[in-house]
This record gives structure tokens, C-alpha cells and sequence, in this order.
């Protein structure tokens, strides 16, 4: 599986190069994410603007990212593809995921989840 990660003080943005998220790639998915949540990531903008097409097993993969960044630490930006949007409609994975139009709506997204998260344990 091909794809990219830009790491940064208070997020990262895991972008995949592939044009299908798929059961062939889904596994290699799940672990690559898992990794970046024990390395300390502290939220992830998992970035759809190369994705074509989703199926159960990818679907799965981002429920899956969504379990190891909780309270919205997971977002979905970028979703160009109808296919894939009309998917995750269908699923409803939305009501589970926050999902936002652009990664400069989900990097503020994250900065102001932290900074609600920050004031609020203090």
C-alpha cells in the first residue's frame, strides 16, 4: 500500500496513494494506523482525496482508525469520489466519523478539538 504521512505537533495527516480502499489493502490499513495511534499521534485527518472506491473491508479499516483516535480525533477530509461519499452515506459511517470538505477544515477541526480538550482538564 502506497501512501503518505505528514506528521505535526498536534495531528497527522495520513494520506493514501491508492485509488481503492479494498480487503487487499485494508489489513496493511488497520496496521499502518494503529502504529501512528501508538507512536503518540494525538489526532489523525485521514486525507480521501485520492480515493476512487471503498468497500466493506476499507469501510471497516476507517471505523477502525475511529476506535483508536476517540472523541473525534479521527477525521475524514477531502472525500472526492461520489461513489465513496454516497457509501459512507449509505453506511451511515457518517454519524460515527466526523467528516469535513477540505484538510485545512480538518486541521482547524482538530486544533480546536485540542483546545477545547485542553481547557477543559485544566
Amino acid at each position: 500500500m502506497k501512501y503518505s504521512v505528514d506528521k505535526q505537533e498536534h495531528f497527522a495527516i495520513f494520506a493514501p496513494e491508492e485509488k481503492n480502499v479494498n480487503s487487499l489493502i485494508a489489513p496493511e490499513l488497520k496496521s499502518e494506523l494503529f502504529i501512528l495511534s501508538q507512536e503518540g499521534v494525538k489526532s489523525l485527518i485521514f486525507d480521501m482525496s485520492k480515493v476512487e472506491f471503498i468497500d466493506s473491508s476499507g469501510l471497516s479499516a476507517l471505523l477502525a482508525g475511529n476506535r483508536l483516535w476517540p472523541n473525534g480525533g479521527f477525521v475524514l477530509a477531502d472525500i472526492k469520489s461520489d461513489f465513496v461519499k454516497n457509501l459512507i452515506e449509505i453506511s451511515r459511517i457518517d454519524s460515527v466519523i466526523q467528516i469535513l470538505p477540505s484538510l485545512e477544515e480538518a486541521k482547524q477541526f482538530v486544533l480546536e478539538l485540542e483546545t477545547e480538550g485542553g481547557s477543559a482538564s485544566e
